[in-house]
């Protein structure tokens, strides 16, 4: 079984702590794993759940917190030091690509399950 971890979301989009708080995180991991159950119906332990469970929460974890970062702030992320422009969203992959991710994992673990009765 697996375990979602903070630091497994942040890899998703290539951020450090610095730019979101573990408490941040973790709340978002939660958000997450309470849209799963929603989704399957049943309950999820993010401490113990499947390998496709972590990648469907670590996955939507990572959206939440783009979108946090792109609106955490009225004047954006980006900023200037001298003559270097720096954004702390110009290494997340792109929210299209996470979509196509979460929507494949998804139909992945609604698949019904077939057995003799």
């Amino acid at each position: 079984m697996a375990t979602v971890a903070v630091n497994d979301v942040r890899d998703v989009i290539n951020i450090t702590s610095a730019e979101i708080s573990d408490e941040k995180i973790i709340k978002m991991i939660k958000r997450a794993e309470v849209t799963l159950e929603l989704e399957l119906g049943k309950e999820i332990d993010t401490d113990d759940c499947s390998e496709a469970e972590k990648e469907f929460v670590t996955v939507l974890a990572a959206v939440y917190a783009i979108c946090y970062l792109t609106g955490g702030s009225a004047v954006g992320l980006s900023f200037s030091v001298g003559d270097q422009n720096i954004s702390v969203l110009s290494k997340t992959p792109p929210l299209d690509v996470l979509q196509a991710e979460l929507e494949r994992i998804l139909n992945g673990l609604k698949q019904p399950i077939v057995g003799s009765v």
